[in-house]
């Protein structure tokens, strides 16, 4: 499969959904771990395992007492190494490649190049679970309410009307279920933030400790004078490594073949993780900022009645105190996300609607809404889901 191809079969991770077509239950910063953070890992394990784009992945030179197809599979399936104590010296004259000199000293080993796709890859799936544990634990609840409701406002006002109706019946039959459902929200929103800073130490251990301060070095790097700077880039991905391959000669002794390999991958590799880092520090500090709002969410009525004020334009004082007085955070959030999925006017209605159901109760001269039992023709799935609450 050609490479545009297969970055095809990733593009289906950023994907922009029309609202009228399924239902948005989570935030712009949730989003951004399952959709754009996993088709980045993905599209970079393709990347780097496409070879038509750099040719072999290693290509080793010995004295010639090796084939030169044995010497590159095992270099690439055991380790190579750099010599720290070499890096920074003058090319061409001290050294002939950055990290290479005698080998009588310490040596700084790299193993993990032929592991680096496999790595991504599962970096990928960490950063999707999340969206599907909450996915099944939401189990399509909002976008079966809210069915006939999404989008702009078409179709007939009574029918509006009449499905506004049922819906905010639906709201005052299930009042204070519906915590354990914010609980699976926030809960996998915790384990947004959880992963996304577990990655950056799990790749910081896979690349030998180097990671941490790898864009720090990097801008460092940048800003240094040329003829006096060391790129840390070649430090971590060494472009050019050194092997020894051990065999027995006709007499039995043991020779020893000295090889200097050339790890075309890494030009990828040292891209791929610049960019990474900076990636997972946005995404890392974003998240943090996502859990402290749905921590004053819980914790700050004031905070959910700026949210129904200055989001969703509901501005009635005494409706707005009525609906935080007399709901709980779970029917907030149920609310909060009715309001990302319908029309700001329809939603109004229906807040309006659920405020006077709420201060006038079953002794309201309003007209009475059919129950969630006259519902299940539109929502077949609704009854089922309050028997389970129940």
């Amino acid at each position: 499969m050609s490479v545009f191809g297969m970055v095809s079969a990733v593009a289906g991770f950023v994907k922009v959904r029309y609202l009228i077509d399924k239902a948005v239950v989570d935030n712009m910063v949730f989003r951004a771990h399952y959709r754009i953070t996993s088709a980045i890992l993905f599209l970079c394990c393709i990347i780097v395992t496409a070879n038509n784009l750099i040719g072999d992945p290693i290509q080793c030179i010995n004295d010639r007492g090796v084939p030169g197809h044995v010497i590159n599979t095992y270099c690439w399936i055991t380790y190579t190494f750099t010599l720290p104590h070499e890096q920074g010296k003058r090319i061409g004259t001290q050294v002939a490649h950055p990290g290479l000199g005698n080998d009588s000293q310490d040596k700084t080993y790299h193993s993990y190049y032929q592991w680096v796709p496999f790595m991504l890859f599962f970096q990928g799936v960490l950063f999707y679970m999340p969206h599907w544990i909450w996915k099944n634990w939401e189990q399509g609840k909002i976008r079966m309410v809210t069915e006939g409701m999404r989008g702009s406002m078409v179709g007939d006002k009574a029918e509006r009307e009449h499905r506004q109706n049922r819906l905010v019946q639906y709201l005052i039959e299930t009042m204070h279920m519906h915590n354990t459902y914010a609980f699976g929200y926030f809960f996998c929103e915790a384990l947004n933030f959880i992963n996304v800073v577990g990655n950056i130490f799990f790749t910081d251990k896979f690349l030998g400790g180097a990671f941490m301060t790898y864009g720090t070095d990097v801008v460092n790097f940048s800003n240094m004078n040329q003829e006096n700077r060391t790129d840390p880039m070649v430090a971590v991905f060494p472009r050019v490594t050194k092997c020894t391959f051990h065999k027995f000669g006709p007499s039995g002794s043991i020779q020893k073949h000295d090889a200097l390999c050339i790890l075309a991958l890494n030009i990828l590799n040292e891209k791929i993780y610049i960019f990474l880092w900076f990636w997972f520090i946005i995404l890392a500090v974003l998240s943090g900022l996502a859990i402290c709002y749905s921590a004053a969410v819980v914790l700050m009525p004031s905070t959910r009645e700026t949210i129904l004020k200055r989001r969703f334009r509901f501005g009635a004082p005494n409706a707005v105190d009525t609906i935080i007085r007399k709901t709980q955070v779970g029917d907030f959030l149920v609310l909060h996300l009715l309001g990302q999925n319908t029309n700001q006017l329809v939603f109004g209605e229906i807040l309006d609607e659920f405020v006077r159901r709420l201060n006038f109760g079953s002794n309201s001269n309003l007209p009475s809404a059919p129950s969630t039992l006259e519902m299940s023709p539109i929502y077949p799935e609704i009854t089922k889901y309050k028997e389970t609450e129940t």
